[in-house]
């Protein structure tokens, strides 16, 4: 898949100490609660870390959290050390598809879409794997339901399509890259 994306799961009481990194990441929080510097994360939200800048972890509960290196390409709209939910990024809009690049790369792209209830995609082959936070996808002729805090992958050029059963959202982390 993608060297870019890591998942790490804490046990209650843990942290991780501070490091410094050369490049902004994605923090989203999958379960559990986790503290990103003083930032307090709940399920489904997400932080931008500054680069250059130490970042620890910490967790009183016990958390999992995904970790999306960005290597540049990040939405301008967004500000490091500022909690956001990818949910929340992307309004709804009546009969209609929306979607917001999070960021848009040589290696990767992060996108976060919104479905109205009878929207899709048609069935199409992506240039890279593909990772899927939230959804409901066709792969390879079987259906899929991706609920949150569940993925999916599909392989570059597997055949896919999404379809809106009722309104959704969905994050696609797709890698670009050799």
């Amino acid at each position: 898949m993608c060297e870019n994306v890591s998942y790490f799961s804490l046990a209650r009481d843990t942290d991780i100490s501070h490091e410094t990194y050369a490049q902004n990441k994605i923090i989203l929080a999958l379960s559990g609660e986790v503290i990103v510097n003083d930032a307090l994360l709940h399920d489904g939200e997400c932080i931008i870390t500054p680069a250059n800048i130490p970042v620890g972890f910490r967790t009183s509960t016990g958390c999992v959290y995904a970790e999306i290196i960005t290597e540049g390409g990040l939405n301008m709209k967004l500000n490091a050390g500022e909690i956001f939910s990818l949910a929340g990024l992307v309004p709804y809009q009546s009969g209609r598809i929306v979607n917001m690049d999070i960021v848009n790369n040589d290696a990767m792209k992060v996108v976060v879409m919104t479905f109205d209830e009878g929207t899709g995609l048609t069935e199409h082959a992506a240039p890279g794997d593909a990772l899927i936070f939230e959804g409901v996808i066709g792969y390879e002729g079987k259906e899929h339901h991706i609920k949150a805090g569940e993925n999916f992958m599909f392989a570059k050029n597997g055949r896919h399509y999404v379809k809106a059963k009722g309104k959704f959202k969905m994050a696609l982390l797709l890698t670009t890259g050799e």
